[in-house]
């Protein structure tokens, strides 16, 4: 199950890097149509959508990679099996509540959102249940991601393998 999830995880991963590319060429042009005079809020909008599609759908994917920020001035000293066991633990108590939680909030205001079919309140803005839908997507994807790596770690542990 863990390889799916990866695989899972790492193809999304690889599709929402060209949602950077998207990102730089609509901010290229909305600067561009600001100086002429023919700027719209919708395609400032459309710039902050896909920078939260890029860091909420990309959560997993920098997980599985194991490319987060974090301090190895201890955890460099211990072995394998403290390092595993350190994430176990650190994964269960803090990363999956988290997520978890932020899934199910982020469903709830999406539902809300969609509901009353929000828009924004800018002139030209766009609706916002797309980027508001992001949260749960992006926090489920988080959740499957969390759960594959404490699987690898319980089974690095249990054969003494490295994850």
């Amino acid at each position: 199950m863990c390889a799916k999830i990866d695989a899972l995880n790492r193809t999304v991963g690889r599709l929402i890097a060209w949602l950077i590319l998207a990102m730089v060429l609509l901010s290229v042009f909305t600067a561009i149509a600001r100086k002429f005079g023919f700027g719209s809020n919708g395609w400032l909008e459309g710039q902050w959508y896909l920078f939260a599609a890029v860091f909420l759908l990309g959560a997993a994917y920098t997980l599985q990679q194991d490319l987060h920020v974090r301090v190895d001035v201890l955890s460099k000293h211990f072995t394998a099996q403290t390092r595993a066991i350190i994430e176990i633990v650190g994964h269960v108590v803090f990363m999956l509540p988290l997520a978890v939680g932020l899934t199910w909030l982020g469903w709830h205001d999406f539902m809300q959102v969609w509901q009353h079919n929000e828009m924004s309140a800018d002139a030209g803005g766009l609706v916002r249940w797309p980027v508001k839908l992001l949260i749960p997507v992006g926090f489920s994807l988080l959740v499957l991601q969390v759960l594959s790596e404490i699987g690898k770690r319980i089974h690095a542990l249990a054969t003494g393998e490295q994850p």
